[in-house]
Protein backbone atom coordinates (compact mmCIF):
# COMPACT_ATOMS: atom_id res chain seq x y z
CA UNK A 1 0.00 0.00 0.00
CA UNK A 2 3.03 2.59 1.02
CA UNK A 3 4.56 1.72 -2.56
CA UNK A 4 1.41 2.41 -4.05
CA UNK A 5 1.23 6.18 -2.33
CA UNK A 6 4.36 7.13 -2.83
CA UNK A 7 4.05 6.60 -6.52
CA UNK A 8 0.92 8.44 -6.27
CA UNK A 9 3.20 11.61 -5.67
CA UNK A 10 5.49 10.45 -8.35
CA UNK A 11 8.22 8.62 -6.47
CA UNK A 12 8.77 5.56 -8.66
CA UNK A 13 11.26 2.24 -8.69
CA UNK A 14 11.99 2.60 -5.44
CA UNK A 15 14.49 0.29 -3.75
CA UNK A 16 13.47 -0.81 -0.07
CA UNK A 17 11.24 1.33 1.36
CA UNK A 18 11.71 1.56 5.13
CA UNK A 19 8.13 2.60 6.75
CA UNK A 20 8.05 3.67 10.29
CA UNK A 21 10.96 2.04 11.88
CA UNK A 22 11.59 1.92 15.47
CA UNK A 23 14.03 3.22 17.39
CA UNK A 24 15.96 0.38 17.93
CA UNK A 25 16.07 -0.44 13.76
CA UNK A 26 16.26 3.16 12.70
CA UNK A 27 19.36 3.28 14.95
CA UNK A 28 21.01 0.31 13.32
CA UNK A 29 20.26 2.07 9.94
CA UNK A 30 22.14 5.17 11.02
CA UNK A 31 25.07 3.09 12.29
CA UNK A 32 25.23 0.90 9.48
CA UNK A 33 25.09 3.52 6.82
CA UNK A 34 28.11 5.67 8.92
CA UNK A 35 25.74 8.54 9.46
CA UNK A 36 26.46 8.60 13.29
CA UNK A 37 28.78 7.85 15.89
CA UNK A 38 27.49 6.44 19.30
CA UNK A 39 28.17 8.69 22.11
CA UNK A 40 28.93 7.12 25.84
CA UNK A 41 25.69 7.95 26.92
CA UNK A 42 23.87 6.00 24.59
CA UNK A 43 22.61 8.60 22.71
CA UNK A 44 23.70 9.20 18.50
CA UNK A 45 25.71 11.75 17.53
CA UNK A 46 25.21 13.71 13.93
CA UNK A 47 27.34 16.15 11.99
CA UNK A 48 24.31 17.49 9.56
CA UNK A 49 26.78 19.29 7.36
CA UNK A 50 27.70 22.99 6.12
CA UNK A 51 24.06 24.04 7.33
CA UNK A 52 23.90 23.92 11.21
CA UNK A 53 20.87 25.98 11.05
CA UNK A 54 18.11 27.25 9.02
CA UNK A 55 18.32 28.82 5.60
CA UNK A 56 15.52 31.39 6.44
CA UNK A 57 16.59 33.07 2.75
CA UNK A 58 15.71 29.87 0.89
CA UNK A 59 12.47 29.34 2.11
CA UNK A 60 9.43 29.89 -0.34
CA UNK A 61 5.47 29.77 -0.59
CA UNK A 62 3.72 29.16 -4.20
CA UNK A 63 1.62 32.21 -4.96
CA UNK A 64 -1.47 30.88 -5.98
CA UNK A 65 -5.11 30.82 -5.21
CA UNK A 66 -6.75 30.55 -2.62
CA UNK A 67 -3.81 30.76 0.36
CA UNK A 68 -2.15 33.98 -2.11
CA UNK A 69 -4.91 36.12 0.01
CA UNK A 70 -3.92 35.29 3.15
CA UNK A 71 -0.10 35.00 3.16
CA UNK A 72 1.95 38.18 4.94
CA UNK A 73 4.60 38.39 1.44
CA UNK A 74 7.66 39.94 2.47
CA UNK A 75 10.74 38.75 3.41
CA UNK A 76 9.94 36.02 5.66
CA UNK A 77 7.43 34.46 3.07
CA UNK A 78 9.05 35.14 -0.03
CA UNK A 79 6.39 33.50 -3.18
CA UNK A 80 7.18 31.33 -5.95
CA UNK A 81 6.13 30.55 -8.94
CA UNK A 82 3.69 26.91 -9.45
CA UNK A 83 5.75 26.78 -12.19
CA UNK A 84 9.09 26.34 -10.85
CA UNK A 85 7.23 24.95 -8.03
CA UNK A 86 6.42 22.05 -10.12
CA UNK A 87 10.32 21.64 -11.60
CA UNK A 88 11.68 21.44 -8.31
CA UNK A 89 9.44 19.03 -7.52
CA UNK A 90 10.53 16.84 -10.27
CA UNK A 91 14.03 17.31 -9.19
CA UNK A 92 12.70 16.20 -5.55
CA UNK A 93 10.80 12.83 -6.91
CA UNK A 94 13.65 12.30 -8.90
CA UNK A 95 16.57 12.19 -5.89
CA UNK A 96 14.25 10.02 -4.00
CA UNK A 97 13.38 7.51 -6.60
CA UNK A 98 14.94 4.20 -7.42
CA UNK A 99 16.86 4.24 -3.96
CA UNK A 100 16.40 2.78 -0.58
CA UNK A 101 13.78 5.56 1.44
CA UNK A 102 12.34 6.32 4.93
CA UNK A 103 9.14 6.81 5.72
CA UNK A 104 7.56 8.60 8.69
CA UNK A 105 4.36 8.91 10.11
CA UNK A 106 3.31 11.52 12.90
CA UNK A 107 0.91 13.64 14.01
CA UNK A 108 1.89 17.47 14.56
CA UNK A 109 -0.15 18.85 17.89
CA UNK A 110 -2.07 16.41 20.66
CA UNK A 111 -5.15 17.81 20.44
CA UNK A 112 -8.25 16.10 18.33
CA UNK A 113 -9.51 19.14 17.53
CA UNK A 114 -6.42 20.80 16.11
CA UNK A 115 -3.42 17.62 14.52
CA UNK A 116 -2.60 17.17 11.41
CA UNK A 117 -1.25 14.26 10.34
CA UNK A 118 1.92 14.00 8.71
CA UNK A 119 3.84 11.83 6.25
CA UNK A 120 7.62 12.62 6.09
CA UNK A 121 10.06 10.75 2.93
CA UNK A 122 13.81 11.26 3.07
CA UNK A 123 17.12 9.20 2.00
CA UNK A 124 18.54 9.91 5.23
CA UNK A 125 17.92 6.90 8.34
CA UNK A 126 19.07 9.80 10.92
CA UNK A 127 16.21 12.50 9.46
CA UNK A 128 13.70 9.83 10.10
CA UNK A 129 15.20 9.34 13.62
CA UNK A 130 15.01 13.27 14.22
CA UNK A 131 11.36 13.29 12.67
CA UNK A 132 10.41 10.54 15.01
CA UNK A 133 11.71 12.16 18.30
CA UNK A 134 10.13 15.46 17.38
CA UNK A 135 6.58 15.23 16.10
CA UNK A 136 3.98 12.91 18.19
CA UNK A 137 4.38 9.31 17.45
CA UNK A 138 1.00 7.40 16.58
CA UNK A 139 0.38 4.42 18.07
CA UNK A 140 -0.02 0.76 16.07
CA UNK A 141 -3.67 1.19 15.85
CA UNK A 142 -2.76 4.79 14.33
CA UNK A 143 -0.45 3.97 11.93
CA UNK A 144 -2.61 1.00 10.71
CA UNK A 145 -5.43 3.38 9.18
CA UNK A 146 -3.05 6.85 8.92
CA UNK A 147 -3.80 9.24 5.72
CA UNK A 148 -1.60 12.31 5.26
CA UNK A 149 -2.61 15.50 5.19
CA UNK A 150 0.93 16.88 4.67
CA UNK A 151 3.67 15.63 2.78
CA UNK A 152 7.44 16.76 2.87
CA UNK A 153 10.22 15.39 0.32
CA UNK A 154 13.29 16.07 2.15
CA UNK A 155 15.25 15.61 -0.76
CA UNK A 156 18.42 17.25 1.21
CA UNK A 157 20.73 15.79 -1.52
CA UNK A 158 19.67 17.71 -4.37
CA UNK A 159 19.95 21.34 -5.43
CA UNK A 160 18.55 23.80 -8.01
CA UNK A 161 21.22 24.01 -10.50
CA UNK A 162 19.00 26.67 -12.19
CA UNK A 163 18.30 29.01 -9.21
CA UNK A 164 19.93 32.02 -11.05
CA UNK A 165 17.17 31.31 -13.73
CA UNK A 166 14.56 30.84 -11.46
CA UNK A 167 15.64 34.06 -9.41
CA UNK A 168 16.15 32.56 -5.99
CA UNK A 169 18.69 32.98 -3.58
CA UNK A 170 20.63 30.18 -4.06
CA UNK A 171 20.89 26.41 -4.89
CA UNK A 172 18.90 25.62 -1.25
CA UNK A 173 14.92 25.37 -1.40
CA UNK A 174 12.37 24.94 1.53
CA UNK A 175 9.15 25.58 -0.25
CA UNK A 176 5.64 24.91 0.30
CA UNK A 177 2.79 24.10 -2.21
CA UNK A 178 -0.21 25.06 0.54
CA UNK A 179 -3.31 23.77 -1.95
CA UNK A 180 -1.19 21.05 -3.17
CA UNK A 181 -0.21 20.11 1.16
CA UNK A 182 3.05 19.20 -0.20
CA UNK A 183 6.86 20.50 0.93
CA UNK A 184 9.79 19.89 -0.65
CA UNK A 185 13.82 20.34 0.96
CA UNK A 186 16.82 20.00 -1.09
CA UNK A 187 20.40 21.72 -0.64
CA UNK A 188 20.32 21.08 3.10
CA UNK A 189 20.44 18.15 5.48
CA UNK A 190 19.30 20.68 8.55
CA UNK A 191 16.71 18.15 10.47
CA UNK A 192 15.17 22.09 11.84
CA UNK A 193 13.86 22.77 8.03
CA UNK A 194 11.19 20.10 8.78
CA UNK A 195 10.52 20.40 12.29
CA UNK A 196 9.90 24.40 11.92
CA UNK A 197 8.33 23.78 8.06
CA UNK A 198 5.43 21.75 9.83
CA UNK A 199 5.61 24.73 12.78
CA UNK A 200 4.93 27.23 9.71
CA UNK A 201 2.09 25.89 8.42
CA UNK A 202 0.43 25.49 11.93
CA UNK A 203 0.66 28.79 11.99
CA UNK A 204 -1.08 29.26 8.46
CA UNK A 205 -4.15 26.52 9.67
CA UNK A 206 -4.82 26.84 12.65
CA UNK A 207 -5.29 30.83 13.35
CA UNK A 208 -7.82 30.82 10.11
CA UNK A 209 -9.78 28.37 12.10
CA UNK A 210 -9.99 30.68 14.88
CA UNK A 211 -7.26 28.86 17.37
CA UNK A 212 -3.73 30.08 18.12
CA UNK A 213 -0.30 28.96 17.35
CA UNK A 214 2.24 29.87 19.55
CA UNK A 215 6.36 29.99 19.73
CA UNK A 216 6.56 29.44 23.15
CA UNK A 217 7.06 26.69 26.13
CA UNK A 218 4.12 25.60 28.39
CA UNK A 219 4.04 23.60 32.11
CA UNK A 220 1.06 23.18 34.15
CA UNK A 221 1.20 23.27 37.93
CA UNK A 222 -0.18 20.74 40.39
CA UNK A 223 -3.65 22.62 40.61
CA UNK A 224 -4.04 22.31 37.22
CA UNK A 225 -2.72 26.09 36.19
CA UNK A 226 -1.16 26.14 32.90
CA UNK A 227 1.70 29.10 32.36
CA UNK A 228 3.01 30.17 28.74
CA UNK A 229 6.51 31.32 27.96
CA UNK A 230 7.25 33.17 25.28
CA UNK A 231 10.81 34.31 24.37
CA UNK A 232 13.62 34.32 21.60
CA UNK A 233 16.58 32.55 21.95
CA UNK A 234 18.72 32.77 24.79
CA UNK A 235 16.07 34.14 26.87
CA UNK A 236 15.39 31.03 29.21
CA UNK A 237 12.09 29.93 28.00
CA UNK A 238 13.26 26.22 27.97
CA UNK A 239 15.10 26.69 31.31
CA UNK A 240 12.57 28.82 33.43
CA UNK A 241 9.55 26.57 32.09
CA UNK A 242 11.43 23.18 32.72
CA UNK A 243 10.19 23.12 36.77
CA UNK A 244 10.74 20.03 39.29
CA UNK A 245 7.59 21.30 40.96
CA UNK A 246 5.57 21.95 37.38
CA UNK A 247 4.87 19.20 34.83
CA UNK A 248 5.95 20.39 31.61
CA UNK A 249 3.98 20.65 28.65
CA UNK A 250 6.60 20.81 25.61
CA UNK A 251 9.59 23.24 24.92
CA UNK A 252 8.40 25.17 22.20
CA UNK A 253 5.65 25.08 19.77
CA UNK A 254 2.22 24.97 21.05
CA UNK A 255 -1.56 25.35 20.29
CA UNK A 256 -4.35 26.95 22.04
CA UNK A 257 -8.12 26.02 20.60
CA UNK A 258 -11.29 25.58 22.38
CA UNK A 259 -10.05 23.21 24.96
CA UNK A 260 -7.23 24.21 26.17
CA UNK A 261 -3.24 24.20 25.51
CA UNK A 262 -1.69 21.47 23.55
CA UNK A 263 1.93 21.09 22.29
CA UNK A 264 2.50 20.43 18.36
CA UNK A 265 5.36 18.04 19.07
CA UNK A 266 6.49 14.66 21.36
CA UNK A 267 9.42 15.55 21.71
CA UNK A 268 12.10 18.84 22.69
CA UNK A 269 14.90 19.97 20.58
CA UNK A 270 17.49 21.70 22.95
CA UNK A 271 20.05 24.15 22.54
CA UNK A 272 23.33 22.05 24.30
CA UNK A 273 26.37 24.38 24.02
CA UNK A 274 27.90 24.78 27.35
CA UNK A 275 25.56 22.32 28.86
CA UNK A 276 26.13 21.72 32.62
CA UNK A 277 24.61 18.92 34.73
CA UNK A 278 24.52 21.10 37.62
CA UNK A 279 22.41 23.91 36.07
CA UNK A 280 20.11 21.58 33.48
CA UNK A 281 19.89 18.12 34.90
CA UNK A 282 17.10 17.33 33.20
CA UNK A 283 18.27 18.16 29.91
CA UNK A 284 21.70 16.46 30.63
CA UNK A 285 20.15 13.34 32.03
CA UNK A 286 17.97 13.19 28.57
CA UNK A 287 20.49 12.65 26.20
CA UNK A 288 20.50 8.54 26.24
CA UNK A 289 19.01 6.48 23.75
CA UNK A 290 17.24 7.46 21.15
CA UNK A 291 18.81 10.90 21.69
CA UNK A 292 19.65 12.66 18.76
CA UNK A 293 22.73 15.03 18.97
CA UNK A 294 23.70 17.48 16.13
CA UNK A 295 27.02 18.73 15.65
CA UNK A 296 28.72 18.42 19.03
CA UNK A 297 32.41 17.70 19.08
CA UNK A 298 32.95 13.69 20.66
CA UNK A 299 36.41 12.48 21.68
CA UNK A 300 37.89 8.75 20.50
CA UNK A 301 36.21 7.68 23.97
CA UNK A 302 32.58 8.60 23.12
CA UNK A 303 32.51 11.58 25.37
CA UNK A 304 31.12 14.79 24.29
CA UNK A 305 32.64 18.53 24.95
CA UNK A 306 29.69 20.81 25.31
CA UNK A 307 31.61 23.79 25.59
CA UNK A 308 33.04 23.29 22.22
CA UNK A 309 31.12 25.10 19.58
CA UNK A 310 33.95 25.22 17.10
CA UNK A 311 31.70 23.53 14.25
CA UNK A 312 28.36 25.97 15.50
CA UNK A 313 27.37 27.96 18.62
CA UNK A 314 24.49 25.53 17.78
CA UNK A 315 24.77 22.63 18.62
CA UNK A 316 21.40 20.56 19.67
CA UNK A 317 20.08 17.45 20.87
CA UNK A 318 16.41 16.15 19.93
CA UNK A 319 14.69 13.50 22.24
CA UNK A 320 11.16 12.05 23.12
CA UNK A 321 9.61 14.50 25.54
CA UNK A 322 9.45 11.14 27.58
CA UNK A 323 12.54 11.43 28.21
CA UNK A 324 11.67 14.64 30.36
CA UNK A 325 10.40 12.73 33.83
CA UNK A 326 7.98 15.57 35.10
CA UNK A 327 6.16 15.44 31.66
CA UNK A 328 2.13 15.75 30.90
CA UNK A 329 1.97 12.53 29.40
CA UNK A 330 -1.20 13.54 27.30
CA UNK A 331 0.81 17.04 26.20
CA UNK A 332 -2.53 19.12 26.94
CA UNK A 333 -3.29 21.08 29.66
CA UNK A 334 -6.50 24.18 30.37
CA UNK A 335 -6.51 27.49 28.98
CA UNK A 336 -3.58 29.18 30.67
CA UNK A 337 -3.73 31.36 33.91
CA UNK A 338 -0.17 33.60 32.80
CA UNK A 339 1.53 34.14 30.37
CA UNK A 340 5.03 35.55 30.42
CA UNK A 341 7.01 36.66 27.89
CA UNK A 342 10.72 36.51 28.13
CA UNK A 343 13.29 39.33 27.24
CA UNK A 344 17.24 39.70 27.58
CA UNK A 345 17.47 43.30 27.68
CA UNK A 346 21.58 43.89 27.30
CA UNK A 347 20.41 47.53 28.01
CA UNK A 348 19.98 47.46 31.72
CA UNK A 349 16.54 49.27 30.85
CA UNK A 350 13.05 46.50 31.53
CA UNK A 351 12.43 46.00 34.80
CA UNK A 352 13.14 42.15 36.21
CA UNK A 353 9.17 41.41 36.39
CA UNK A 354 6.06 44.02 35.01
CA UNK A 355 2.62 43.30 34.60
CA UNK A 356 0.96 43.90 31.58
CA UNK A 357 -2.40 45.05 30.61
CA UNK A 358 -3.84 44.00 27.52
CA UNK A 359 -3.66 46.25 25.22
CA UNK A 360 0.50 46.50 26.68
CA UNK A 361 0.58 42.60 26.04
CA UNK A 362 -0.52 43.08 22.27
CA UNK A 363 1.91 45.96 22.27
CA UNK A 364 5.31 43.43 23.60
CA UNK A 365 3.62 40.80 21.77
CA UNK A 366 3.89 42.13 18.57
CA UNK A 367 7.24 43.96 19.52
CA UNK A 368 9.07 40.42 20.09
CA UNK A 369 11.71 42.38 21.81
CA UNK A 370 15.16 41.19 23.32
CA UNK A 371 18.52 42.50 22.66
CA UNK A 372 21.78 40.20 22.04
CA UNK A 373 25.31 41.29 22.44
CA UNK A 374 26.86 42.27 19.61
CA UNK A 375 30.20 40.29 18.47
CA UNK A 376 33.67 41.69 19.74
CA UNK A 377 35.54 41.02 16.57
CA UNK A 378 36.10 44.54 16.65
CA UNK A 379 35.96 45.31 19.87
CA UNK A 380 32.13 46.37 19.63
CA UNK A 381 30.08 45.67 23.07
CA UNK A 382 26.94 47.61 21.96
CA UNK A 383 23.97 45.82 22.50
CA UNK A 384 21.65 45.33 19.17
CA UNK A 385 17.95 45.47 19.56
CA UNK A 386 16.04 41.98 18.39
CA UNK A 387 12.59 42.42 17.32
CA UNK A 388 10.97 39.11 16.00
CA UNK A 389 6.88 39.67 16.13
CA UNK A 390 5.07 37.59 18.14
CA UNK A 391 8.54 35.61 19.35
CA UNK A 392 8.64 34.12 16.18
CA UNK A 393 8.28 36.23 13.13
CA UNK A 394 10.07 33.58 10.98
CA UNK A 395 7.29 30.98 10.84
CA UNK A 396 4.61 33.30 10.65
CA UNK A 397 2.94 32.85 7.22
CA UNK A 398 -0.09 35.18 8.28
CA UNK A 399 0.20 38.90 9.00
CA UNK A 400 1.65 39.40 12.54
CA UNK A 401 -1.53 41.05 14.20
CA UNK A 402 -3.84 38.28 13.06
CA UNK A 403 -1.77 36.40 15.91
CA UNK A 404 -2.13 39.21 18.27
CA UNK A 405 -5.79 39.72 17.79
CA UNK A 406 -6.29 35.80 18.54
CA UNK A 407 -4.09 36.34 21.31
CA UNK A 408 -6.33 39.62 22.56
CA UNK A 409 -9.87 37.56 21.96
CA UNK A 410 -8.19 34.56 24.51
CA UNK A 411 -7.03 36.42 27.04
CA UNK A 412 -10.29 38.84 27.27
CA UNK A 413 -12.18 35.05 27.39
CA UNK A 414 -10.27 33.28 29.89
CA UNK A 415 -8.83 36.81 31.85
CA UNK A 416 -5.61 35.57 31.32
CA UNK A 417 -2.97 37.86 33.21
CA UNK A 418 0.11 38.50 31.37
CA UNK A 419 3.82 39.69 32.38
CA UNK A 420 6.89 40.72 31.10
CA UNK A 421 10.36 39.25 32.93
CA UNK A 422 13.89 40.75 32.03
CA UNK A 423 16.21 38.26 32.48
CA UNK A 424 18.87 40.46 30.94
CA UNK A 425 20.84 43.14 32.91
CA UNK A 426 20.57 44.91 36.09
CA UNK A 427 22.75 48.00 37.08
CA UNK A 428 23.77 49.10 33.76
CA UNK A 429 23.93 47.75 30.23
CA UNK A 430 26.08 44.78 29.42
CA UNK A 431 29.96 45.88 29.59
CA UNK A 432 28.88 47.68 33.02
CA UNK A 433 25.67 46.19 34.73
CA UNK A 434 25.60 42.29 35.70
CA UNK A 435 23.50 39.62 34.54
CA UNK A 436 20.23 38.98 36.43
CA UNK A 437 20.47 36.38 38.91
CA UNK A 438 18.84 33.15 38.54
CA UNK A 439 18.09 33.22 41.73
CA UNK A 440 15.87 36.82 41.20
CA UNK A 441 14.31 35.56 37.69
CA UNK A 442 13.11 32.25 39.41
CA UNK A 443 11.40 34.54 42.21
CA UNK A 444 9.92 36.38 39.98
CA UNK A 445 8.65 33.90 37.89
CA UNK A 446 7.35 31.85 41.32
CA UNK A 447 5.79 35.28 42.26
CA UNK A 448 3.50 35.35 39.32
CA UNK A 449 2.64 31.32 39.20
CA UNK A 450 1.57 30.94 43.33
CA UNK A 451 -0.07 34.78 42.79
CA UNK A 452 2.05 36.34 45.78
CA UNK A 453 2.95 38.72 42.80
CA UNK A 454 -0.65 40.36 43.69
CA UNK A 455 -0.35 40.66 46.80
CA UNK A 456 2.05 43.75 45.69
CA UNK A 457 1.29 47.17 45.43
CA UNK A 458 2.61 48.39 42.10
CA UNK A 459 3.95 51.69 40.59
CA UNK A 460 4.15 53.02 37.01
CA UNK A 461 7.68 53.64 35.50
CA UNK A 462 8.55 56.84 33.36
CA UNK A 463 8.70 56.15 29.69
CA UNK A 464 7.47 52.26 29.05
CA UNK A 465 4.75 53.45 31.90
CA UNK A 466 5.27 49.81 32.81
CA UNK A 467 3.29 48.75 35.84
CA UNK A 468 6.33 47.41 38.75
CA UNK A 469 5.96 45.81 42.21
CA UNK A 470 7.35 47.97 44.96
CA UNK A 471 8.16 44.67 46.78
CA UNK A 472 8.68 41.12 45.79
CA UNK A 473 9.67 38.38 48.24
CA UNK A 474 13.42 38.72 48.94
CA UNK A 475 14.39 40.86 45.78
CA UNK A 476 16.60 43.96 45.78
CA UNK A 477 13.93 47.18 45.58
CA UNK A 478 16.89 48.67 43.48
CA UNK A 479 16.90 45.72 41.13
CA UNK A 480 12.80 45.85 40.30
CA UNK A 481 13.40 49.35 40.00
CA UNK A 482 16.58 49.43 37.14
CA UNK A 483 16.99 53.27 37.35
CA UNK A 484 17.63 52.92 40.97
CA UNK A 485 20.93 50.40 40.39
CA UNK A 486 22.13 52.45 38.16
CA UNK A 487 25.30 54.78 39.96
CA UNK A 488 24.94 56.95 36.93
CA UNK A 489 21.23 57.92 36.66
CA UNK A 490 20.92 60.42 33.63
CA UNK A 491 23.21 57.58 31.57
CA UNK A 492 20.38 55.46 32.55
CA UNK A 493 17.31 58.05 31.27
CA UNK A 494 19.87 58.37 27.83
CA UNK A 495 19.72 54.70 27.63
CA UNK A 496 16.23 54.43 28.22
CA UNK A 497 15.20 56.62 26.01
CA UNK A 498 17.22 55.37 23.19
CA UNK A 499 15.51 51.89 23.65
CA UNK A 500 12.39 53.56 24.11
CA UNK A 501 13.06 55.24 20.56
CA UNK A 502 13.93 51.43 18.92
CA UNK A 503 10.19 50.64 20.31
CA UNK A 504 8.85 52.91 18.67
CA UNK A 505 10.51 52.93 15.34
CA UNK A 506 9.65 49.22 15.23
CA UNK A 507 6.32 49.43 16.06
CA UNK A 508 5.98 52.01 12.99
CA UNK A 509 5.06 49.32 10.80
CA UNK A 510 1.53 48.24 12.49
CA UNK A 511 0.63 51.26 12.36
CA UNK A 512 -1.18 52.19 8.83
CA UNK A 513 -4.56 52.13 8.03
CA UNK A 514 -4.95 48.34 6.79
CA UNK A 515 -4.64 46.67 10.11
CA UNK A 516 -7.57 46.44 12.34
CA UNK A 517 -6.16 48.35 15.65
CA UNK A 518 -3.09 50.26 16.41
CA UNK A 519 -1.37 49.50 20.50
CA UNK A 520 1.16 51.90 20.19
CA UNK A 521 -0.46 54.14 22.94
CA UNK A 522 0.43 51.35 25.18
CA UNK A 523 4.36 51.61 24.05
CA UNK A 524 6.76 53.83 25.63
CA UNK A 525 6.61 57.56 25.27
CA UNK A 526 9.31 59.39 25.57
CA UNK A 527 9.76 62.26 27.97
CA UNK A 528 6.50 61.07 30.01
Amino acid sequence: MILNELEEIGISNSGEIFHNLDYEDLIEHELKNGEVERVKTGATAVDTGIFTGRSPKDKYFVEQDESKKYIAWGDVNKPVSKEIFEELLQVARDELSGKDIYVTDVFCGSSKASKRSVRFVTEIAWQSHFVKNMFIRPTAGELARFKPEFTVLNACKAVDEKWKEHGLNSEVFVMFDIEANIAIIGGTYYGGEMKKGIFSMMNYWLPLEGKMAMHCSANVGKDGDTALFFGLSGTGKTTLSTDPNRALIGDDEHGWDEHGVFNFEGGCYAKVINLDRKSEPEIYGAIKEEALLENVVVDGDGEVDYEDGSKTENTRVSYPIEHIENHVPSLQAGHPKNIIFLTADAFGVLPPVSKLTKEQAMYYFLSGYTAKVAGTERGITEPVATFSACFGEAFLPLHPTVYAKLLGEKIDEHGVHVYLVNTGWTGGGYGEGKRMSIKDTRACINAILNGDINKSEFRTTKTFRLSVPNTLGDIDSKVLFPREAWADKEAFDTTRDKLAQMFIDNFHKYQDSSHEFDFSEAGPKIGS
